[in-house]
Formats: C-alpha cells, structure tokens, sequence
C-alpha cells in the first residue's frame, strides 16, 4: 500500500473535468483507488474510481487530498496520478 497528499493547485478545483480525467487515469490499473479528504475535522473517504465519488470531495484550489493505492501495479498508478497533479490537469 501506498499513499500520498496532493495540494489541488488548479483554478477550478476537482470539478467534473479534472475528476474525469482522475478516474480514467485510475481504471488503467489493477489496484484499488481510495481518495479522503478533511473536511470539518472529518475524513471522507470515497473510491478513485467513481467520478461522482471524486466530485463529492467538492475539493477546491489550495485544498489537500490523500490518494491511497493497493495493489498490483499501485507504483505505477501512483506516478500517474503525479503526473496528473503535476500538470494541474491540463488546465491554465
């Protein structure tokens, strides 16, 4: 099991684009996909593969969230995923 914090750096937050792009990074591996984030002191923990489950963290530019990856291929999930976060999701 891996696990990493990202900071949401694009303008927009995770909206329904970025969340997209999430879980088609995350159905190109066998792993399974857990993203949390805290929100009034509690930790809401929803599947990295479901857009509609991205989009209920309803994170926001300058907010963090913890993708957690077990698998088979979690490694290379996780460079993905940094990928991803990295090019703020292909926007500005």
């Amino acid at each position: 099991m891996i696990e990493k914090t990202f900071t949401i750096k694009n303008r927009l937050g995770l909206h329904a684009r970025p969340a997209a792009l999430f879980v088609q990074t995350s159905v190109r591996h066998n792993c399974k996909i857990q993203v949390s984030k805290v929100q009034s002191g509690e930790e809401i923990v929803v599947n990295g593969k479901s857009v509609m489950g991205i989009m209920m963290l309803a994170a926001a530019c300058g907010e963090q969230v913890k993708v957690v990856l077990e698998g088979a291929d979690e490694a290379a999930a996780m460079k993905g995923f940094e990928a991803l976060f990295q090019r703020n999701f292909d926007e500005e």
